[in-house]
């Protein structure tokens, strides 16, 4: 597939998932730390790569619920709000995988319009598209 970029960023990460990561413009720096739960110091003020990317997914897909109503299907929502609940943990051919829960939150259209909206931004999401067939993403609209 070839991509006509249309902008670009970059991030460093230093002392991996213990460590610290910073966007090129310094908007995000932020300290990581491995939680408790997965055997890992829990460090209180830090964050996670799994809530960096539920962040970023939950923005783009937003941004692809707004794109597909109004441009492609031609539905005005009154309201996006996109949750999205990542999970990491091991696989079992060994090493760890991903799966994320989307829930889309659509005010001023009826059940089967925001059942619709969710399904085309799925399909046009660049997260979605980064992770379909690699790992589990279900995708749940909520006309509200």
């Amino acid at each position: 597939m070839s991509v006509k970029v249309l902008y670009s960023t970059s991030a460093v990460s230093l002392g991996g998932r213990n460590g610290h990561t910073r966007s090129a413009d310094g908007v995000v720096s932020v300290d990581l730390s491995v939680p408790k739960a997965m055997g890992g110091p829990g460090r209180p003020g830090t964050t996670t790569p799994e809530d960096l990317f539920a962040a970023g997914y939950a923005a783009c897909f937003g941004s692809a619920c707004d794109f597909a109503g109004k441009s492609l299907l031609k539905l005005n929502p009154t309201s996006v709000e996109v949750k999205c609940e990542v999970g990491i943990g091991t696989l079992p051919a060994g090493g760890f995988g991903l799966t994320v829960g989307l829930t889309a939150r659509i005010g001023g259209l009826s059940q089967a319009d925001a059942e619709r909206l969710t399904a085309k931004a799925h399909e046009i999401c660049p997260y979605s598209n980064a992770t379909r067939n690699n790992i589990p993403v279900t995708v749940t609209a909520m006309a509200v």
